[in-house]
Order: structure tokens, then sequence, then C-alpha cells
């Protein structure tokens, strides 16, 4: 059976999410005959050119509506059910907070099922995907005769590599009208100047052992040093010590940092389903039978109050000297 696949891209702010290109990684397993990305988008911009520049795309699809504003899950779905329906076999979108909205309302649309968390593919119809918080993976196998809408786990895929031959871009307009019941107020977003979490290449992550809000800073500071990302783990997150959007694991977000550096955190299996793609784990902890250890990379038993500060020393020595 021959791959026509069609994926769906995110952005924020202007710019085309590093998750699109991961998508088509993913889609591109599928040795698809055609492979095209639609952009929802509001006003005249940059992203479908962006679209356009990844490696083995076949189209790019703009569908301009001052509708899309917001990436509102209740406009879109009902217009990319209306697209989906036209010859594609495949719909991917990334198993963000973006493409977990918005496919499930798809799916529903189209009278099928929906695929979580793409991590590879076997065959045309045929998947791997996590299970039981992470800790076995499953094959799965799809109706041969059915539209596959699908989520990809951005965690298990580089991004697509970019093309110095843009693929063509066709405006897309759908007749579908906006609903009425929701429509795109304003966005509230916290705006911090680091890394994006589950893009960054490097994230210091917390736990409850951090004991306060106010101690919990410690992870920024370290997190400044390096130039990286900050997480949570539940306990930390319910402990309120950070906000919610922070927190990784089976619960929370799913990233795949080249480092990540645990602090104080015990290793619960919810958090590691959520590190199990990063690269290299470093853990600091004074339990020396915390579970996280079990993982870690690298591991140094001991006081997180005084292990911490002096590396973050020891880097802005290091930064002083421009090495």
């Amino acid at each position: 059976m021959t791959a026509k696949v069609l994926v769906v891209a995110e952005h924020r702010g202007g710019r085309l999410a590093e998750s699109t290109a991961k998508c088509v990684a993913c889609a591109l397993e599928l040795e698809p005959e055609s492979l095209d990305v639609v952009v929802f988008t509001a006003d005249a911009d940059e992203l479908a050119a962006e679209a356009a520049r990844i490696r083995g795309v076949t189209r790019v699809l703009e569908a301009r509506d001052a509708a899309h504003e917001g990436l509102l899950a209740a406009v879109l779905a009902p217009r990319l059910a209306e697209l989906a329906g036209r010859g594609y076999t495949h719909v991917l979108a990334p198993s963000t907070t973006f493409g977990k909205d918005l496919l499930p309302r798809a799916a529903a649309l189209l009278g099928v099922g929906q695929l979580s968390d793409i991590m590879a593919v076997e065959g045309p119809r045929r998947f791997k995907r996590p299970t039981y918080a992470g800790n076995a993976i499953v094959t799965v196998e799809a109706a041969p005769d059915r539209l596959l809408v699908g989520t990809v786990r951005i965690a298990s895929y580089r991004p697509a590599e970019p093309s110095d031959r843009p693929a063509p871009i066709e405006p897309w307009t759908s007749s579908v009208a906006p609903p009425g019941h929701t429509r795109y107020v304003r966005l509230d977003a916290t705006r911090t100047g680091r890394p994006d979490l589950q893009t960054a290449t490097k994230v210091v992550a917390g736990g409850r052992a951090l004991g306060s809000a106010e101690r919990f800073e410690l992870v920024g500071r370290l997190a400044d040093a390096l130039g990286a990302a900050i997480g949570a783990s539940r306990a930390a997150v319910d402990a309120g010590y950070a906000p919610n959007d922070l927190q990784v694991g089976q619960t929370g977000k799913v990233i795949a940092p080249d480092l990540y550096i645990a602090l104080g955190i015990s290793g619960a299996i919810q958090h590691l389903t959520g590190i199990k793609d990063a690269g290299t784990i470093v853990a600091i902890n004074k339990d020396p039978e915390a579970p996280i250890f079990e993982v870690a990379d690298l591991g140094l038993v001991a006081d997180l109050f005084e292990a911490v500060p002096a590396m973050i020393d020891a880097l802005e020595k290091r930064a002083g000297r421009g090495v």
C-alpha cells in the first residue's frame, strides 16, 4: 500500500516548531509516495517557507485564515478532517500539547481511532509505541483499509534535515466555517528567556528535596550557568516549588535533551518515563539508594546545597576565563 502522508505543522511565536521536522522524519520512515505539510496560520508569514525547506516534504499547504490565530483545536479539527479525507493514508502531528489536543478531535470527526506516541515505524501499518509508563514497548498494527491518524513521540526522532530545494507552497482554503462556540481571545504565557523545555539540548531539573520554592531557585542558577532549560519532578510541582508547565514525566513533558541534570530527584518510574530518551543523565542526590542512580550515566552522592553552588562557581570562573 502506497503511503500519502499529511503532517500538521506546529508553530509558536511566528516560528515553526522543531517538532514539525521531527514529524517529517517519522513520516519519511513510511517511504511515502507523497508527504504534504499543512500550515494553519492567521497571517502572512514565513511559516510555510520554513516548512518547505524541510528535506523530504513534497508540498506545503498554507491554510491562512484569521480564525487560525491561537491554533485552537476546536477550529482546526473539522478543517483538518476535511483535508485528511482527500486521499491521504496517514495524518501525523507531534505528541505535544498541540497535537494531543488536535488529533483526537480530528480522528473522532473522521470516524477512526488514533494511534498515540509513535516511536518507530516498522511498516506502513506497523508501529512501536510505549506503554506502562514507558516500561514496555508494544508493536501495533493498524487496519490496512482505514486512514491512520497518529501522534509522533518527538523525543524519539531527530529533525529531518533541511533542504536547499524548497518544496512548492500552495494555498488551501477550507469550506468548513469556524465554530461559533469557541474563539481565540489572547495568550498569557510566562516568558523566562530560557530555552524551551521540550526542545532544549540541556535541562536542569529539581525535585522535592529542594525543600521550598525559594531553594528551587538554585535549579535556575545552575540552568543559567549552563544555558539550560528548567524542569521539575511531579513531587516538586505538587509541593508548589515549580509551576506545572515545568513538570517532566509521564503526566508532564517527555523530553530528550543531550544533557539532563537531576537535582534532588529520587527517580520515580513516572519521572523516568519523561527522560527515557535523554543523552547523558547526571544525578545529584544525598541518598545513595535513590533509583535515579540506576539510570544515571554520572552520579554524585552529595548534599546538593553544597555541590551545586560549587558547580555554579566553577562554571562562572570558567566563563570568566573565556574557556
